[in-house]
């Protein structure tokens, strides 16, 4: 399961897509947070551990069945988290008083449908994307490029799934392979060059750091069509082949322009540079 990141009223809502039992599951500490409109987060936990006694004195199986699941905190650490399914947020929602649990419902409604929709028209989440990216302020040239990477990154990890690699640790260490082999650092010091912390990395690179990158996955993706390999082990040799074809390619251009590729422009200037 993959970790997104929801919006409802401003507010961050970390939630994870269970594939194989197609729902949703949302963090309990975000939907606290959201309904008391508390950002405070020693506060929403204090209130979620009175929230969990009052529960099981009135006798609630709400407590019971919530799950924990690892999400990222707002330290950037991977954490075990408090989640529910929708129709256990919905029956949370009115164990908290808050003027928000009317639009909380109709939001969360309104995330099913949208899933539903994306599942059955892919385009659907492509405009979509298409769509944030325009809001936040890309250039037109930028968001082709994102929109084409976000299309050949889906690939690569169809090729990852067939070839048995679990989502999350797997996904990030094979992707660690790759960064290390056309950039030269692996994800966190690439972050750190460009001053990143939470945020996505492919939506701070410039456009010759998505072609390169690109060229890294789909090479990665071509190489594992042919060669069809199974478990970490083998994915990694790929990962770390793909990486190098495109490391390749970023020498020769550093060299040929006497410029590096990777910057330590973040989306902040990439946008402000698309103005002009």
């Amino acid at each position: 399961m993959a970790q997104n990141i929801k919006l409802f009223e401003g507010n961050n809502i970390r939630s994870l897509w269970d594939e194989a039992g197609e729902k949703w599951y949302f963090s309990v500490h975000d939907i606290i947070a959201a309904l008391t409109e508390q950002s405070d987060y020693t506060k929403v936990r204090g209130y979620w551990k009175w929230l969990k006694n009052k529960l099981k004195q009135e006798g609630s199986e709400l407590v019971s069945i919530t799950n924990q699941l690892k999400m990222r905190a707002p330290d950037g650490k991977m954490r075990e988290t408090d989640v529910m399914g929708t129709e256990h947020i919905l029956r949370l929602i009115q164990s908290v008083p808050s003027r928000k649990a009317e639009p909380f419902k109709l939001w969360l409604a309104q995330v099913g449908n949208e899933r539903i929709d994306e599942i059955a028209d892919p385009e659907i989440a492509i405009q979509r994307a298409l769509d944030y990216y325009q809001r936040h302020g890309y250039s037109e040239g930028w968001i082709l490029q994102r929109l084409k990477s976000i299309e050949i990154r889906k690939e690569l990890t169809n090729e990852w799934d067939r070839g048995g690699i679990k989502k999350g640790l797997e996904y990030a260490l094979l992707t660690d392979e790759m960064y290390s082999g056309w950039a030269g650092v692996n994800t966190r010091e690439y972050k750190k060059i460009k001053g990143l912390h939470k945020e996505s990395l492919r939506d701070n690179m410039s456009n010759m750091e998505l072609v390169l990158n690109m060229l890294a996955e789909a090479t990665s993706t071509e190489i594992a069509k042919n060669e069809k390999p199974h478990g970490m082990p083998a994915h990694l040799e790929v990962a770390r082949k793909g990486g190098e074809i495109a490391g390749d390619a970023r020498k020769k251009l550093e060299s040929r322009t006497g410029k590096s590729v990777i910057t330590g422009k973040n989306a902040n200037v990439l946008k402000s540079i698309g103005k002009k």
